[in-house]
């Protein structure tokens, strides 16, 4: 069997929602139903429209510290004060863009989108992602006695490369990555250092079938995909590293002559 995407039809949302209902409301409209096996890709956007994790910008008030980042980085002081709470760490930027960090998520700006909201507004990362990740997976489960993988992506762009694809900001019921060292490439040499980032990969499937657009499709199943569903709890740090071990922020941390 090959692997399907199977992106879902949704409506828009205005207020506060339960993911789980609209979800169930959706496959009735796409007349679509859910199996054994299948991984269910939910936009992270729809996931933080769920919780209300909209912020209207005219009723922020920036503080010392984002005035500063406003100044620096040419950014309205609202969007750089949300920035300075939305992250852990703030590493640098260019005009526009302040490259930043949150539980271990590298993204420009915390991952504001102002694309996706309506004029005034911005909508922020969800809270809590795993756990709401886990939340919908048992509630599939609980009502339809399947076993399927929970994975909650947004698009990010990669280092020297022109156009987003997608990043697993969160999943559930999923291995998340799979373990390649000690196995052999074509000429017999063992890895040493190879993961594979399976629910990143999935993202990006999915997200290539969502759009990054006016498509409105929050929700895709894909099919026949082979990664390894289980049912213990998933932690934040199996799909993410901290920053001081990162190789690009290491490397370029320590530019030649230093």
């Amino acid at each position: 069997m090959s692997l399907t995407v199977i992106p879902l039809l949704a409506d828009r949302r205005e207020s506060e929602f339960d993911v789980f209902d609209v979800l169930l409301e959706t496959l009735g409209k796409n007349n679509t139903g859910l199996q054994e096996g299948d991984v269910i890709v939910i936009s992270t956007k729809y996931i933080s429209n769920s919780q209300g994790r909209i912020i209207e910008l005219e009723k922020i008030k920036a503080s010392e510290q984002g005035i500063k980042i406003s100044k620096k980085y040419q950014l309205k002081p609202e969007i750089a004060e949300i920035i300075v709470r939305e992250s852990d760490k703030i590493f640098g930027g260019i005009g526009g863009f302040v490259i930043t960090s949150s539980d271990n998520i590298m993204a420009p700006n915390a991952g504001i989108d102002k694309s996706n909201a309506r004029k005034g507004k911005a909508i922020l990362y969800p809270t809590d992602p795993y756990l709401t990740a886990e939340q919908i997976r048992r509630k599939i489960f609980l009502k339809y006695f399947i076993h399927v993988g929970i994975i909650l992506a947004d698009s990010r762009l990669m280092p020297a490369r022109i156009g987003t694809s997608g990043v697993a900001v969160a999943c559930a019921g999923i291995e998340p990555v799979l373990d390649m060292r000690a196995k052999r490439d074509l000429d017999g040499n063992p890895l040493k250092v190879t993961f594979q980032a399976v629910v990143d990969n999935l993202a990006t499937i999915a997200n290539h079938k969502m759009g990054e657009g006016a498509e409105s499709k929050p929700f895709a199943i894909v099919r026949n995909s082979e990664a390894k569903l289980t049912d213990r709890k998933i932690s934040p740090s199996e799909t993410a590293i901290s920053p001081d071990q990162c190789v690009y922020v290491r490397g370029l941390s320590n530019p030649p002559g230093n």
